[in-house]
């Protein structure tokens, strides 16, 4: 079966739960179909790049699918009657990723610098305050 990745937009105003059962409620339209979700990623509260619908922020989510094109087409066709989906993008593609997508590794880089920033400040800070009690002694 062709290999697919389908990333929505949801409205920022849903919970975090709504859209995993929006989620939920996808992968089981796929797997009626004869297809299946390997992976579905939450990217989480985005801004957007401009306003879509008059909305700055949206819910991402990512999903992998391996599924005939009828599966696909469907659940394109109910999102589009949705009126919590924003936009949605299918492609198809030759392999799926194994392990966290591009998205996912950028917030966990995003973190571990900023980690590393914060310690490399408690460190300047810690030696920017034993300096001038150096000063004082003399």
């Amino acid at each position: 079966m062709p290999l697919y990745e389908h990333v929505y937009l949801a409205r920022p105003d849903l919970s975090a739960q709504q859209v995993e059962e929006l989620t939920a409620q996808l992968s089981s339209v796929i797997g009626q179909m004869g297809g299946k979700v390997t992976k579905s990623e939450y990217w989480g509260l985005k801004s957007l790049a401009y306003r879509i619908r008059k909305n700055r922020k949206a819910h991402m989510t990512l999903l992998n699918v391996d599924a005939p094109a009828a599966a696909l087409n469907e659940i394109e066709r109910q999102e589009r009657l949705n009126e919590d989906v924003l936009r949605y993008l299918t492609v198809r593609v030759e392999s799926l990723e194994d392990g966290p997508s591009a998205m996912m590794r950028k917030a966990e880089r995003d973190r571990d610098e900023r980690g590393s920033r914060r310690e490399r400040r408690a460190r300047e800070d810690g030696a920017e305050e034993s300096e001038p009690a150096e000063e004082a002694e003399e």
